[in-house]
This record gives structure tokens, C-alpha cells and sequence, in this order.
């Protein structure tokens, strides 16, 4: 077997707003493996300055993959905890080269066309009008959920923003969740939490920075409205630490993003610790490519969960490979009439 690397630079079509500031463009690594004239395909995508395995040695680790990759899936995953989303791309590089074709991953009735998975229609950050032609382009797009990233303006300007909505349809109509990527202080954030209950919202992501655990467990404790963890989870590699992250929390949702917390394997041990407690949860993607966002929609589809997923990504940049991925009316397609072009 053979195995390469190589780089690829993902350009956002209109620069992006988070609370960590505004990105325009994402590096992915892709891995191929090259067996008996078949081709496997994984990518790796790293988030800067949030994933947890943004790091020099990097291309180094790819590097080693490479050199090991005779290794296997199960021993190359062990032996990556501290990559996590090497150990995404190697597992998806692996059961890409066991498909009938490199991106046919989980066959189901989603990727036989015949089935759908309900997303979040997403709004960036940025100023309040650009906000407002988002949230009115994805209600008229037939989202029945959307996501709104805050903590980047003027918090009254927000709730402005969501009384928008609320003004207009009610909370079986449209379903809000926030994100505020940690983006609230510890002590104002119980006041802010109340302020956002009145609008019926369906959760916050991530009220405080992570890493402030007490805090966060009284927040969860005492909140008028649910939180899900997300930040929250990079850099808990272990079973027992993912165990004790949620016992000691007690946090009502997780938000699991693949390539943050070691993929395939690394998200079906936080599905296991989440059911163990009683604690809701929905997958994410982190801007991969249509490669990676492939990968995870395939995989997802399989878990059976109802919830409105983060998998509406897709579009986001002029340079993303051609993909029978389709979202239509707030959910996502695989259509299998429609071709792939992967080309580096």
C-alpha cells in the first residue's frame, strides 16, 4: 500500500464571521491511499487556533502516518489521540479504499438518493443588517432551524436580531439555536442566558470559553435555557475524561464535531458517555471540504438522529470539489445521479 499527502487551501466566498474573529480561507490535508489500482480518499481538516491538534509537528505526524500506514486503522487511531483529525482522515482514507468507489462510504438510503438529513441553516456573523438578509435568505431557503453565531456585536443588536424572527413565526415554526463560541464572561453570562430564554430558543452552544468547568456546570445547573457543550469537548481524548467531562457538567446537549474530537470512533465514545447521562447531542461539520462533509453526512444518516444537524457548509467556498451533496429545503441530499471531481 501506498500512501501521500498533500495540502489543499479551502477559500471562503465571502469572508466569515466567529467570535474569534473572521476567517477567509481553511487549510485541509488530504491523504490517499493507493492499493491494487483502487484509491482511498480521507482529508484532515484542522481548524487554526481551535482544533487541538493545530500544531508545528503537524505535517510531521502526517508524515509518520505515511511511513506507518501498513499499521492499519485501529492501531494508526490509538496511537493518534493527540490528532484527532488525522485519526478522521485516516479512518476515512481507510473505508474510502474498501468502497466500491472513494466516496461511497456508509451506503444507505441516503446515498441512494431515497432520504434526506434535516440542517440548521446557518448565519454568520457580522453586521446587523447583513444578519438580517441571512436570517430572511435561509427562512426563504425552508429552514425550519436556524443557527445564529453571536458575540460578535452589540448583544441588545442581537436580541434584536432574534425577536426579528420571533416577531414574525413562533417556535414550532422556526427553531433557533445560538452559538456564542464562548464569547460571554462567567459573570454576565447567567443575565444573558435569561435574556435569550424569552425568545423560546431551542439551545445556546457554548456560553463561556472552555475550560472553565465550574462555571459551566453551575451555568447548566441553573439555566433557563439548554446548553450544549462544544468547545468544551477538543481536547478530551479520553473515555474515562469524556465520562467525567459530562458527570461533572451535566450539561442537557453536545455538539460533536468529527474532525475536532477523533472522528468516527472518537464521536461513538461521546455518543456512548452522552446516552449514559441522559444528554442530547447532534453532529457538526467543521468546514471540511465536500470530502470530509461527505464523510461525516454518510456516517451521520446512520445514527438515526432526528435533530436538525450542522451540515449546511457545503457552500461556502469557490474552490470546493464538485460533490452530489444538495441542500434543498433545509435538508441535505445525496444525489446519485451526480458526479464527484476531486482534483488537487
Amino acid at each position: 500500500m501506498q500512501a501521500t499527502y498533500q495540502k489543499y487551501t479551502l477559500n471562503f466566498k465571502r469572508p466569515s464571521g466567529t467570535s474569534r474573529g473572521i476567517i477567509t480561507h481553511k487549510e485541509s490535508w488530504f491523504l490517499i491511499l493507493e492499493k491494487d489500482g483502487r484509491k482511498g480518499i480521507g482529508e484532515c481538516g484542522i481548524l487554526k487556533g481551535l482544533s487541538y491538534d493545530d500544531r508545528p509537528e503537524y505535517e510531521e505526524q502526517l508524515k509518520w502516518v505515511c511511513e506507518h500506514i501498513e499499521e492499519g486503522p485501529a492501531k494508526l487511531w490509538e496511537e493518534l489521540r493527540q490528532f484527532p483529525s488525522i485519526q478522521f482522515g485516516v479512518e476515512m482514507a481507510f473505508r474510502s479504499l474498501a468502497a466500491s468507489t472513494p466516496f461511497l462510504l456508509f451506503p444507505s438510503e441516503f446515498t441512494r438518493g431515497n432520504s434526506s438529513i434535516p440542517i440548521n441553516g446557518l448565519v454568520w456573523m457580522g453586521e446587523k443588517k447583513f444578519m438580517k438578509e441571512q436570517i430572511v435568505e435561509k427562512i426563504e431557503q425552508g429552514f425550519g432551524c436556524i443557527k445564529l453565531k453571536i458575540g460578535a456585536i452589540d448583544f441588545q443588536a442581537e436580541l434584536d436580531l432574534l425577536k426579528f424572527i420571533r416577531k414574525e413565526f413562533s417556535s414550532d415554526e422556526i427553531e433557533i439555536r445560538v452559538d456564542a463560541n464562548g464569547a460571554f464572561s462567567a459573570s454576565e453570562a447567567m443575565e444573558k442566558l435569561k435574556r435569550l430564554s424569552d425568545l423560546s430558543l431551542h439551545s445556546i452552544e457554548q456560553p463561556v470559553k472552555a475550560g472553565q468547568l465550574e462555571e459551566m456546570a453551575n451555568l447548566c445547573a441553573g439555566t433557563p435555557l439548554p446548553i450544549a457543550l462544544d468547545e468544551e469537548l477538543i481536547g478530551v481524548t479520553g473515555v474515562n475524561d469524556k465520562e467525567e467531562l459530562i458527570e461533572k457538567v451535566k450539561p442537557q446537549y453536545l455538539i460533536f464535531k468529527p474532525s475536532l474530537i477523533g472522528g468516527i470512533r472518537g464521536t461513538n465514545e461521546w455518543i456512548t458517555a452522552a446516552a449514559q447521562n441522559n444528554v442530547g447531542w447532534w453532529i457538526t461539520s467543521a468546514l471540511e471540504s465536500n470530502v470530509g462533509l461527505n464523510a461525516i453526512a454518510q456516517y451521520t444518516i446512520t445514527l438515526e438522529n432526528k435533530m436538525p444537524q450542522g451540515l449546511g457548509t457545503g457552500g461556502l467556498y469557490t474552490n470546493n470539489f464538485e460533490a452530489p451533496l444538495e441542500v434543498a429545503a433545509g435538508e441535505l441530499w445525496y444525489r446519485p445521479s451526480k458526479n464527484w471531481n476531486f482534483n488537487l
